[in-house]
């Protein structure tokens, strides 16, 4: 949805998330400039680590200010809320703003000029609710372009904790808690 591409500079919020760990080393690896937004200082180093070129503790800075001059141009939030305007004054013209949640919140006030002054294109998608043929779609994609990359260890997954199909509420409420930092896994023995 973002339509990134090499040498561009995305950031994601939530970057120790599942989708934010995959997502920014999907990134690196196709040679994007990576920004992302962490709640704790253990995750901002961890996101370091991961090689995340920046990273913020959203507690302790203001993104939209640290990144004022950055001229961002993908973002994929999962915030929303407050966070939508303050995306929108640092996206570079033509940057793309991609929602996959609202956490915040999905009720949002935004100024139409700059999306206007900017061209700025807004998108955002559920997974759950599309076409098989879109589903399959997306599989063949992945199996083409991400799956070489995990084969090359230009990327690895990040697995934060594995629940039994069983204690799938457990799990939840751990993603919920927003501790972890990679993916929660439900097996099926």
């Amino acid at each position: 949805m973002g339509k990134l591409q090499a040498g561009e500079k995305l950031l994601i919020h939530g970057g120790t998330s599942g989708i934010g760990t995959m997502g920014l080393q999907m990134a690196k690896a196709w040679g994007c400039e990576t920004y992302s937004t962490a709640g704790t200082d253990e995750k901002v180093d961890f996101l370091k680590n991961l090689g995340v070129d920046h990273v913020i503790n959203y507690k302790k800075e203001n993104f939209e200010e640290v990144w004022k001059d950055e001229k961002i141009d993908v973002i994929l939030d999962m915030v929303g809320g407050d966070y939508t305007q303050k995306n929108l004054e640092i996206l570079n013209k033509k940057g793309r703003l991609a929602y996959i949640n609202g956490m915040k919140s999905s009720n949002v006030n935004i100024n139409l000029r700059t999306i206007m002054a900017k061209n700025l294109l807004l998108t955002g998608s559920f997974l759950k609710p599309q076409t098989d043929d879109i589903k399959t779609q997306i599989a063949e994609d992945i199996a083409k372009n991400i799956w070489p990359m995990f084969e090359s260890k230009k990327i690895k997954p990040i697995i934060y904790k594995t629940f039994p199909l069983a204690d799938a509420a457990e799990a939840h409420k751990l993603m919920e808690s927003s501790e972890h930092i990679g993916k929660i896994l439900l097996t099926m023995d």
